[in-house]
């Protein structure tokens, strides 16, 4: 039978399953998980280097076709099973069928991701203390990279600094749900907002800040190919933390009365309002001293330095930057190592408290590998790459887009219309009738699709 599925316990026997508790909770620890420090950096420059305002329309009908029907998806399911991303994916598909696995390559990814991208959160922290110690206080960009590079090539500061993050997010997910990550994500998404809008005011304050806000806003449709279009629907899916089992996770733990679809797009729009406000904040900034905008690590770790040295009070605003950023890396990673600590104590009836340390010494153990890629390691690769490198190109290229057209073929051709309507209606309650119409046809024809052409791109194979 087509719609037949096994019932599984969403948790160990004896167990009751820890919730988000508020609406407000859910919105704030799922947007925690869609923002990171792609949006303070890596979104504003694509943007601007695709057309600006041109590429935004782009951006937005790509989210709407790629990345908001796989996100719903995703969160309903989890909410549908109450369970971790493998047991919902057993629990929901016809007896027999292998589903499960689009969970487990899920679990994967997220714990190759969380690998490297401690070691760049390592960075932040570091760099907070930094700028507090007034270290890169020098508007000579020579002076701010070789700053860069001695941390990076030093594997002591490397490993100390990414332990000290895994310790971070290990004790707050040793809290809890509700306590833990609930808790913190309601006071870390305001302090973003905030610390956003206050080093926006200073830079649109600054001389030439409109050359930076032109570089963002000003439509050049004369950059808008097929290549740029490729661009946006590879940032629509990767910018919402989709396809690695955090939004099944992190949908498991919503509320019966949540409206999914409702609260899926005040996610996203929050998301995009914020990597507005980050572009807003430091490309005027940029322009303003005579630099020129570069993507990932030298943006980041060099030229924002240099740039807030340069301004009056560039101090204190740097530490606030840095901050920014450590906020932002800080709800990406608790939706990333939730989820396998979240399968380990639901699958294998260990308490939370195991799960969380085991995945933690994991973690120390192979994320140790992309920390000492810039030292000690530099000249192991494997397929002509470091760990670090490597563990990026799997997952962003390979086990991320597979696992949204997954999704997608499950939720439409196994799943089906009916129990989306179900699972979407809240019991009932609420009418969604089109929307459901919607997002099958999408899930059907057209995401799966898409997610390919975005696997297809990253594999340079288009």
């Amino acid at each position: 039978m087509k719609n037949q599925t096994r019932h599984a316990p969403t948790e160990a026997a004896g167990k009751t399953r820890d919730a988000f508790s508020s609406s407000f909770g859910v919105l704030a620890a799922t947007l925690g998980s869609a923002v990171g420090l792609g949006n303070i950096w890596k979104f504003p420059y694509v943007t601007g280097a695709n057309g600006g305002a041109g590429f935004l329309v782009i951006y937005l009908l790509a989210t709407l076709l790629v990345g908001l029907p796989v996100m719903i998806s995703e969160i309903m399911l989890g909410r549908k099973a109450k369970s971790d991303a493998v047991t919902a994916l057993r629990t929901l598909a016809p007896a027999g069928q292998p589903w499960w696995l689009i969970g487990a390559f899920g679990v994967l990814a997220a714990f190759l991701i969380m690998a490297f991208y401690t070691e760049v959160a390592a960075w932040v922290f570091a760099y907070v203390f930094k700028a507090l110690r007034g270290d890169i206080l020098s508007s000579d960009p020579a002076v701010t990279s070789a700053a860069f590079k001695s941390l990076i090539a030093d594997p002591v500061q490397s490993l100390l600094w990414q332990w000290g993050v895994l310790l971070l997010i290990g004790g707050i997910l040793l809290l809890g749900v509700a306590k833990g990550i609930e808790a913190v994500t309601k006071k870390l998404m305001p302090l973003l907002f905030v610390l956003l809008l206050v080093i926006g005011a200073r830079s649109l304050t600054l001389p030439g800040a409109t050359q930076g806000l032109s570089f963002l806003f000003t439509p050049d449709w004369s950059k808008i190919t097929g290549e740029v279009v490729l661009v946006a629907m590879g940032l629509a899916f990767f910018k919402l933390s989709i396809g690695m089992g955090t939004m099944i996770t992190y949908g498991s733990y919503f509320r019966d009365d949540q409206n999914v679809p409702a609260t899926t797009l005040r996610v996203m729009s929050a998301d995009l309002f914020v990597s507005m406000l980050a572009g807003i904040a430091i490309f005027p900034a940029v322009f303003s001293f005579g630099f020129q905008p570069g993507a990932g690590p030298a943006l980041l770790f060099i030229t924002i330095p240099a740039v807030f040295a340069g301004m009056p009070f560039g101090h204190v605003f740097m530490v606030l930057f840095f901050v920014l950023a450590a906020v932002a890396a800080t709800g990406a990673m608790l939706s990333l190592l939730e989820v396998p600590v979240s399968v380990m104590a639901g699958r294998f009836g260990i308490s939370r408290t195991r799960a969380t340390l085991f995945n933690l010494l994991l973690l120390a153990l192979i994320g140790s590998t992309c920390a000492l890629s810039n030292s000690v390691l530099a000249d192991v690769k494997l397929f002509g790459m470091t760990f670090f490198d490597l563990f990026d190109y799997l997952t962003s290229n390979i086990l991320l887009p597979l696992g949204g057209i997954f999704i997608c073929l499950f939720v439409s051709w196994v799943w089906g219309k009916r129990n989306m309507a179900e699972a979407l209606s809240n019991q009932g309650v609420l009418d969604n009738g089109k929307v459901v119409s919607g997002l099958y046809g999408l899930l059907k024809l057209v995401t799966p699709v898409l997610i390919l052409l975005v696997m297809l791109k990253g594999l340079g194979l288009i």
